[in-house]
């Protein structure tokens, strides 16, 4: 069967959280939490070996917003709220485990559970540091993961559409049995395309599909960010070489270097500027990855100001005006009536709102009016 690639969109991103949530996986010794260190500034123990436990780390850090900062200085509010990324560092994947019936419920849960997958790649060398696989290819452990990705799936998805053959052989109510034709033909549709190494994120679904295979936790349906964990002195570039190993609109490489960035994130703010300038780094790399993660997500930032908070709230790309009005409270989507939105460009120039209301760039919009990135966003509504 030749399946079918297309444009299609994302898994709803849960934008009614408070943050976005990213899974950090990748074989025994690639260097994960080094790089969850690096990302979260965090702390967590690294070993020259794999224990073979399940073992889980949690952090969630601010994404650093420029324009956070120069909102909070024009109001100089009570309180700054960054929007916010919880990073999960997921220990115990290994090749083989999705052929063995596919990965424990344990571990299942805490893949499924994040809105994307950083697939972490050991492209660095250290003799002292065995790889699992005998030798440092970042090409061959990319296919690897992909593979235990598509095979975990392509169980869940068989062992279903046993327990429908069985419960169909049995008669039943004429509506349960359409339902479960309906979604039978949907799983086939989704086996075929995992059996010619298509994940589940390019098969093309409707919103109604979508929604529904969300109780699923099918893992190749998550946007992949793969990020190749290179020596201090390697190029970032590298990356370049690897982008067509698994192909996809959700789906990106970059390189970082794991050993340098989580020694970064241990410093004191005077001592890092001087530390990225030493090894011409224009940026920490976590900003450079929560980019990259918000582009794989669609997702942007719009603010909320005044004089007891400024704050950066994360939504879809497309989102509503009352759908951000929802993201606040659902009060204000309730009662909504218009919202009051100036571009976060338009408030600079301006000075303040009121100057940005004389100019004409703070403007009424209604529900249906789709919020773009940096609109600062005031909401009127009624109880």
């Amino acid at each position: 069967m030749e399946a079918k690639l297309q444009r299609f969109s994302v898994p709803e991103f849960c934008w009614y959280n408070d943050f976005m949530k990213i899974g950090i996986i990748g074989l025994p010794n690639s260097g994960k939490t080094t790089v969850f260190n690096a990302l979260t500034r965090g702390e967590a123990p690294t070993e020259a070996y794999s224990s073979g436990r399940m073992e889980v780390h949690t952090a969630v850090v601010h994404v650093p917003d420029e324009r956070v900062d120069r909102l909070a200085a024009m109001y100089r509010p009570k309180k700054v709220t960054y929007a916010t990324v919880q990073y999960t560092d997921i220990a115990g994947l290994a090749r083989g485990m999705g052929e063995a019936g596919g990965l424990s419920g344990a571990l299942l849960n805490e893949i499924s559970q994040n809105d994307a997958l950083l697939h972490v790649v050991r492209a660095f060398t250290d003799p002292n540091v065995l790889h699992p696989e005998g030798d440092v290819d970042p090409a061959r452990d990319i296919q690897i993961m992909e593979t235990e990705l598509l095979l975990n799936d392509m169980t869940i998805i068989t062992n279903r559409l046993e327990r429908i053959a069985s419960r169909l052989g049995k008669g039943g109510d004429p509506k349960e049995r359409q339902a479960l034709a309906e979604e039978k033909a949907l799983l086939e549709r989704l086996l075929a395309a995992l059996e010619e190494e298509i994940p589940v994120r390019e098969v093309e679904l409707s919103p109604e599909e979508e929604k529904f295979l969300r109780g699923f936790a099918l893992l190749s349906q998550k946007p992949l960010l793969i990020l190749l964990n290179i020596d201090d002195d390697a190029d970032e570039r590298v990356a370049e070489e690897y982008q067509d190993i698994v192909k996809g609109e959700h789906v990106a490489v970059a390189a970082l270097r794991g050993k340098l960035e989580a020694e970064l994130a241990q410093m004191e703010p005077e001592e890092a500027r001087e530390f990225l300038a030493e090894f011409d780094i224009p940026e920490p790399g976590l900003s450079r990855i929560i980019r990259l993660s918000y582009k794989l997500l669609r997702v942007h930032s719009f603010f909320t100001v005044g004089e007891d908070e400024v704050r950066a709230w994360t939504i879809p790309v497309g989102a509503t005006a009352v759908e951000a009005a929802a993201a606040i409270h659902t009060d204000l989507a309730r009662g909504f009536i218009r919202a009051e939105v100036v571009r976060f460009e338009d408030l600079m120039d301006a000075g303040s709102m009121a100057e940005a209301r004389k100019r004409g760039t703070l403007r009424l919009e209604g529900k249906d009016y789709v919020v773009q990135d940096g609109d600062i966003v005031h909401i009127r509504f009624a109880l």
